[in-house]
């Protein structure tokens, strides 16, 4: 066939007699000037744009202006280039019945489409340079191109060629097109007025985009990179090289804040309040006392995009029907094809010829199995496009929605009232849970929601199809899906039941094992370790009785989801074999299969949905509550409200802001301007800074919690409080603060002074920070002011042991201070504020008598005097009574006495003696609290020793790191990035391996049997149809031998049977399957945590000094959850959907080899697109979880220091912090979104082309069994939804393995060598008898990576002595009483008692018949009787007894439950004193003949130390007591007395030789210490 432009099938081709516009020829040769005259005009600005921009690798965003109609051009192009593809097709299927090739059918259309491809590129380049002179030359295409076509339309309709004619259709749609965009052309000329206009308009980037801050580019990019993420590439392609830090992903634009969506949704809120009539449709008023309606304010403010993301999602739905269509309209083509194919051609010549040429029907062109393929191809591309768009708008509004409600409950937080918190109305608890549960759920239920009217259609749809392909048996199999829907939902209950009473039992084992480890010490020492182990083990059997549950049934709901399928086929088919009287082609069976799959996917879906909106339910009413919860006393100053209520003394021209109920907008965020300082004090006017009159206050009862206050604090005077413990004192200084609820009475502030207070409360509040932020606490930095403040509470030696100073973080996730430090940080805060006005809340309660006289001195009389600023103390101290200038004294909740010292002298002489005699008394205790001295070199020896074991094992570590650090540099680059590629296959296959080898195997075997007999099933019904097609084909032409109704019988008896054996088969399979990963999983849990916990407890003590609690922790919180819970249904997910596709390859390979050509290219790019996903995937899900935790501990921090923050005036600096936390963490989730849906898009786009090259393979390689055909197809549908599936699981499984990685890590720790080389039964039974200890030529080590703490010690303690061991800090003292239960390395010398040296002895026989007695009291959770004797081998009467000696007998008497009574975690429940007596009824217990006290006596008051010494003279009188001593004091009496000084022993004598020798150390020692 000759090539001609206008062919020659008949001479007049080129004739225009009848007139040049009637040759339709020439008609469409104009057509084709438009398109040329485009291509040459915008080439050459191309080409030269593109060269100068060259130099700009990627234009900055700055230029990123959008063009008026900028989003209906895109789309209008995009359906343009459609249109073209349409006339393409039309004009080469027509051309296809000539006799000559007509190039003008489809050569103008394929020039269209170049020049529209064209004219979208241009636009964008134009767009991006900000240059729309440019823009005239697409003006002029559109008018050309409109002129052209409507000259074509007008002539088609002058010679009657209409609507019935596809190319009529497509000429009047080009029409529109082509005057839309002129339109829309002409629009952007008159609103940016670039050529016709004298002044063109100037117009500026959006704000957000003037911010190089902003990385986030989803909302500004152009329509096709927002479709394709494509803005996402440099990012996700850079992670290969360098990690995705914080500072990488920028900023939030403006419309994302938590700021804006806040104001949002408040405004949404509180409109309801405002308006008493409802909007116009209801025109009845609502009830103003009526809480308003979250679920309104949701919908107000967030409604919109939620309904733009559902049509996206109808738009998906209803494409995603295309599939299953275009299948059966390929396979039906292929069926009928060869024998209709010659005799339509005969009819078509003689029909429908215009300008001699033949014009199609859209019918003929649809019976094009080309044009079928290609249009599926489209409808893939798009249908998944509107899928992922669907994604992102829900959950970008999920995202902007938790901002939002985060913002409004730290809103509500900060004006809680105290009375709620303190009173156990809103405890921190369930503020933490609505902040990281109850938004969440209000998140997913939203990514959610539009599922829930979407589903319905999609099920409706699918049915109606079904029906219309295979009649009434569809019907059933459509039944037997609805009816097992209800066994989902309810599985799907019992999972979140199952859920939760895991989550109990793992929170009951967490408990325990915090407990152990904080104990570990004292287990160690007592040799307790397995009892306690085996009681966490017995939890965790309990857990994982539950887990098995839930194990259970989440096997039934993925078996439920593959066997639902299967079971509906079965039905359908079988049926339809029975009933129907045409037999079942291959068209019917496999679009109607593809349909199945279609129909499962919202039914499984919808009991989680369905879930998700019950649970959305329940989190709307909590939030709801607590919106409506109550808020602090109105007080004006805490309003700002301008309107002064109290007396003129109370005006203050701080920020002041009106609320304005009808324009909820005039206040952003309540914010606080904080008023500026005064820096004159002295010439204060008024005396008095504070004035309560006539007050009655009450924390939230009718009952006044203080009545009948009056009082007034003197400005720039020291004011102090005192009374007996519970008489008001701090709720006295919580009233003034207005924080109180007032019943009657007025607290009147001086002028502007309640804008300047600080306040340190009695129990100490850190913020998670470094020490230097909390004693600033948001105020300017004075180097000056601060050494001086740090002075006054004595904090630089506590400062000088912290690893990096005051820049330390300290706080809940930082390093744990003592009591005493914590509360002198929290003084050092108030102290540090330049206010008017310091009240100081009982500030010495944690302190020793040194430091409270320091700070008494030095920060309160000099430093806060020498400013004149008004000072408010509670206090105990009577003795700093004869300081103050004006004294308070309180009794019951009202003031007794106010006045000076010398008032209450004379009018009240009883109150002044009784505060004598009390004064006396602490003079007493004055010598108890000079050896107090102690408690803080206590505290500050803890803090060192910690810190000397951790820096010792940093060391270690670093250089562990070094050395893997040289060998990995060989090329530092290409090693992190193959480090960061690789997939963790050591890890993988431990875990894999603990779940126990037959496990793996049978997990393997029945997967890969699974698919194997899954694709059988489908196989079968292959050639079930395509027999049935061939055999029909067969009797028509050989005439019919059988009849129709023996051969359907014969069918019926040979494929029926076999096809139910396979699917019941296929059933069966899915159960095992399912519930062997599930299996697996478990096992392996089991085995990893038993491991874990019995490493670890048998660790050496050094190992618990080196690792932080919070590390060990970890392990068996989150890792073991990440284990037990996520990483068996992860496994699950990625081998099925990995398996998936691997078999729909293999099938399409085997109906069509030539398909294996094109799976090379995609391969590859699936192989590079998987592999730059999963680094970039892994970094933003590190960032989104590293941005979590300090957003919920900022709110659990604020919660708890809410008094301080309201006292401070700092609300709105706190709320700027949550602000910023808030949108720093959505921005990480926001990114990790995107990077979801960019994998998606191009994994759906690789299956789309999968799709496109299986059908025009089939369709090429002639394959004359349809069935094959639309086996293959049909899996290649299967491929779009899977791929992605298994990238991100993939992604997924990477980040939970690392959990496994960190568990294993820890099963390398070394165990202590319990063994020992003597035998346990050649230990004497009653050993140690005597009690004697000879300690040979000791050196003690505590790591052979350190320096010996002890070195050659040699001493004797006879039988039944009482000796002493004294030294200064860090002497080596306590390493001594380590060395006798061989908890430490001695590495030279031993230790004999008895005769036996300990070293050869197992570690359970020594430690468990020595004992010792801690200076940390230790109690567990349990009852009296299990703290006495874990063990059970003493009797009730030894019991008692030992609680008798202990002086506890009569107080344990009066609990309920005697012996059995429940002491609680850490025995909060009982006193220090009380706890350190119950230890020593515990050594008593034992009843071994060697007892050591390791400082015991070190955290105890006067009156138990003295019963403890008691006790130890007259219980222990014939057994060996070792004292080590942090009080010389208490070992003047001791037979033998050991000095230690670094690590050496240098005197040892009785108490009284070595005092009488003058230079002694010990009594230097004595002498200090007096």
């Amino acid at each position: 066939m000759a090539l001609s432009f206008c062919g020659n099938d008949s001479g007049d081709s080129y004739s225009v007699e009848k007139g040049v516009l009637n040759n339709g020829c020439f008609v469409d040769a104009l057509n084709l000037v438009p398109h040329v005259f485009l291509l040459f005009i915008t080439f050459p600005i191309l080409f030269i744009g593109w060269g100068s921009q060259s130099s700009k690798v990627q234009i900055h965003h700055n230029t990123w202006l959008h063009f008026p109609g900028h989003n209906l051009r895109w789309i209008l192009t995009f359906t343009l280039l459609f249109v073209h593809v349409c006339e393409i097709a039309e004009g080469i299927v027509s051309n296809g019945h000539m006799k000559s090739n007509h190039l003008h059918l489809f050569m103008p259309a394929f020039m269209g489409f170049i020049a529209a491809t064209t004219s979208v590129v241009y636009y964008h380049n134009i767009e991006t340079s900000n240059f729309p002179k440019l823009l005239l030359a697409l003006f002029i295409y559109w008018i050309l191109a409109f002129i052209t076509k409507t000259i074509k339309l007008v002539k088609y309709a002058e010679n009657s060629v209409g609507i019935q004619h596809l190319r009529f259709c497509i000429t009047a749609l080009l029409v529109i097109l082509y005057g839309l965009l002129m339109a829309v052309e002409i629009n952007v000329i008159r609103v940016r007025k670039y050529v016709f206009f004298a002044n063109p308009q100037k117009v500026k980037p959006p704000e957000d985009l003037q911010d190089l801050g902003v990385r986030f580019l989803q909302p500004f990019v152009n329509l096709l990179s927002k479709a394709t993420y494509w803005w996402m590439n440099p990012l996700i392609i850079g992670a290969h090289k360098r990690p995705i830090e914080l500072k990488k992903i920028g900023k939030l634009p403006i419309a994302m804040r938590a700021l804006t969506n806040y104001l949002r949704l408040k405004d949404a809120y509180e409109e309801q309040r405002s308006c008493p009539v409802s909007p116009r449709w209801e025109q009845t008023a609502e009830d103003p006392e009526k809480a308003p309606s979250i679920w309104k304010s949701m919908y107000r403010a967030f409604g919109r995009p939620i309904l733009l993301s559902s049509t996206f999602r109808y738009l998906a739905d209803l494409l995603g029907f295309a599939g299953p269509l275009c299948i059966s309209g390929i396979v039906k083509c292929l069926e009928t094809g060869n024998q209709t194919e010659t005799t339509a051609q005969g009819q078509a010549q003689d029909q429908a010829r215009y300008f001699g040429v033949y014009f199609l029907s859209s019918n003929e062109l649809l019976q094009n199995t080309y044009v079928l393929a290609v249009l599926l191809f489209l409808a893939l591309i798009l249908q998944r496009t509107f899928l992922q768009a669907s994604y992102y708008v829900t959950i970008e509004t999920g995202i902007n929605l938790r901002g939002a409600l985060l913002a409004m409950i730290y809103n509500k937080i900060l004006r809680l009232s105290t009375s709620n918190m303190s009173m156990g109305e809103m405890t921190l608890g369930q503020i933490n849970n609505l902040v990281a549960i109850e938004t969440n759920q209000l998140m997913w239920f939203l990514f959610l929601c539009p599922n829930l009217w979407a589903m319905p259609v999609q099920i409706i749809m699918g049915v109606i199809l079904l029906y219309y392909l295979l009649g009434l048996s569809a019907l059933i199999g459509a039944s037997v899906i609805v009816l097992l829907a209800p066994v989902q939902y309810f599985i799907a209950t019992k999972l979140a039941d199952t859920q939760k009473s895991t989550l109990d039992y793992s929170t009951d084992r967490l408990k325990k094992t915090t407990e152990i480890l904080k104990g570990i010490k004292l287990l160690k020492l007592y040799a307790w370790e397995d009892i306690f182990c085996d009681s966490v083990e017995e939890t965790r059997t309990k857990e994982l009785t539950s887990l098995k549950t839930f194990a259970l049934y989440t096997s039934m709901s993925i078996f439920m989801n593959a066997a639902i399928p299967i079971a509906a086929v079965l039905a359908t088919f079988v049926t339809h074999a029975y009933i129907s009287s045409n037999p079942l082609t291959p068209s019917e069976a496999f679009a109607s299969l593809a349909l199945f799959h279609i129909l499962v996917t919202p039914l499984f879906l919808l009991s989680t949905v369905v879930r998700f909106a019950v649970k959305a339910l329940v989190s709307v009413q909590k939030l709801g509550e607590f919106l409506q919860s109550d808020e602090i006393g109105d007080d004006s100053w805490r309003n700002g409200d301008t309107s002064v209520s109290l007396e003129s003394c109370r005006k203050h021209t701080g920020g002041t802001k009106a609320i304005n109920r009808k324009h909820p907008l005039c206040y952003q965020l309540d914010s606080y301007e904080q008023p500026a300082r005064r820096p004159l004090r002295p010439t204060e006017t008024e005396d008095v800074a504070v004035k309560v009159s006539n007050g009655f206050f009450t924390w939230g009862s009718s009952l006044s919690t203080l009545s009948d206050i009056n009082i007034r604090i003197p400005t720039g005077q020291l004011t102090m409080v005192v009374g007996q413990v519970g008489c008001g004192k701090s709720s006295l200084l919580l009233a003034m603060l207005g924080e109180m609820q007032t019943i009657r009475g007025k607290v009147h502030w001086s002028n502007k002074n309640r804008y300047s207070v600080a306040y340190a409360t009695q129990k100490s509040w850190l913020l998670n920070a470094t020490v230097e932020e909390n004693i600033t606490f948001g105020s300017p930095f004075n180097k000056q002011r601060y050494k001086a403040v740090i002075d006054a509470c004595s904090l630089q030696p506590d400062i000088d042991l912290l690893p990096f100073g005051d820049q330390t973080e300290i706080g809940e996730r930082g390093i744990n201070l003592s009591g005493g430090q914590r509360q002198r940080i929290c003084v050092a805060r108030a102290l540090y504020q330049n206010t008017n006005i310091v009240f100081l809340d009982d500030p010495f309660s944690a302190l020793d008598i040194h430091l409270s006289d320091h700070l008494m001195q030095e920060g309160i009389l000099k430093f806060l005097q020498d400013d004149k600023r008004t000072v408010v103390l509670v206090t105990h101290k009577l003795q700093y009574l004869i300081h103050a200038d004006w004294i308070i004294a309180m009794k019951d909740g009202s003031v007794l006495r106010e006045g000076t010292l010398k008032d209450i002298q004379n009018n009240d002489v009883e109150l002044y003696e009784h505060w004598k005699t009390l004064m006396n008394r602490q003079d007493q205790e004055l010598e108890k609290d000079t050896e107090l001295d102690s408690l803080t070199a206590l505290e500050r020896k803890t803090l060192r020793r910690a810190f000397y074991s951790r820096e010792a094992k940093n060391q270690i570590d670093d250089e562990d790191e070094e050395e893997e650090e040289e060998e990995d540099e060989d090329d530092s680059l290409s090693t992190t990035t193959s480090r960061r590629t690789k997939i963790p296959w050591k890890v993988c296959w431990r875990y894999l391996s603990s779940g126990g080898f037959l496990m793996v195997v049978m997990t393997i075997l029945s997967k890969l049997l699974k698919h194997t007999v899954m694709v059988a099933i489908d196989y079968w019904l292959a050639a079930w149809t395509s027999n049935t097609t061939g055999r029909s084909a067969l009797n028509q032409t050989m005439g019919n031998f059988t009849s129709d109704s023996d051969f359907k019988a014969q069918l019926r008896s040979f494929y029926v049977p076999v096809f139910s054996i396979l699917c019941g088969a296929g059933i069966f399979l899915c159960l095992i399957t399912s519930l062997t990963v599930e299996l697996m999983g478990l096992s392996a849990a089991t085995s990893l945590h038993h491991n874990l916990l019995n490493k670890i407890i048998h660790a050496p003590i050094r190992f618990f000094d080196v690792t932080p609690l919070g590390q060990i922790l970890n392990r068996f919180s989150a890792d073991t959850n990440i284990i037990d819970q996520h990483i068996p249904p992860t496994l699950e997910s990625l081998t099925r959907s990995t398996l998936l596709c691997l078999s729909a390859i293999g099938v399409i390979a085997f109906v069509t080899p030539t398909f294996l050509i094109a799976l090379v290219p995609l391969i590859v790019a699936f192989y590079f697109i998987q592999k730059y996903f999963r680094v970039a995937s892994k970094d933003l899900q590190d960032l989104d979880d590293s941005t979590q935790l300090p957003l919920l501990c900022h709110f659990s921090e604020t919660a708890e220091g809410l008094t301080t923050i309201r006292a401070f005036r700092h609300e709105a600096r706190f709320k700027q912090r949550m602000l910023e936390l808030t949108d720093t963490n959505n921005t990480a989730y926001l990114f990790l979104s995107a990077a979801n849906r960019w994998l998606e898009v191009r994994t759906d786009y690789l299956g789309a082309v999968i799709v496109l090259t299986a059908a025009v393979a089939s369709i090429f390689a002639q394959n004359s069994n349809s069935g094959l055909v639309g086996l293959g197809l049909t899996y290649a549908l299967t491929v779009t939804n899977y791929l992605n599936w298994v990238v991100r699981n993939l992604a997924d499984l990477e980040v939970q393995m690392a959990a496994v990685k960190k568990v294993n890590s820890f099963l390398s720790t070394e165990s202590e060598n319990y063994e020992g080389s003597m035998d346990v039964s050649q230990v004497p039974e009653d050993w140690p008898q005597q009690g004697e200890i000879k300690i040979q030529d000791l050196s003690v080590r505590y790591d052979p990576m350190l320096k010996p703490v002890l070195k050659h010690v040699n001493a004797y303690i006879n039988p039944g002595q009482k000796v002493g061991i004294c030294g200064r800090t860090g002497s080596g003292k306590s390493s001594l009483s380590l060395a006798f239960f061989n908890m430490v390395d001695m590495f030279e010398g031993k230790i004999v008692i008895d005769g036996i040296d300990i070293c050869k002895l197992p570690l359970q026989t020594l430690r468990s018949r020595l004992s010792i007695i801690l200076q940390d009291p230790i109690l567990f959770s349990g009852s009296i009787r299990f703290n006495l004797d874990p063990e059970r081998k003493c009797t009730d009467e030894g019991l008692w007894e030992a609680l008798e000696i202990a002086q506890l007998k009569n107080m344990v008497k009066a609990l309920p439950g005697g012996l059995d009574a429940v002491v609680t975690e850490g025995g909060e429940n009982f006193s220090v004193g009380q706890r350190q007596l119950f230890c020593l009824a515990r050594a008593f217990v034992r009843k071994s003949s060697i007892l050591i006290m390791d400082e015991a006596t070190a955290s105890i008051d006067m009156a138990t130390e003295n019963i403890l010494q008691k006790v130890v003279m007259t219980a222990f009188t014939d057994r060996t007591v070792v004292t080590i001593a942090h009080l010389v004091s208490s070992i003047l009496k001791a037979e033998q007395v050991l000095v230690f000084s670094s690590g050496i022993l240098v005197e040892c004598d009785s108490a009284a030789n070595l005092l009488a020798q003058e230079d002694s150390l010990f009594g230097v020692l004595v002498k200090t210490n007096k």
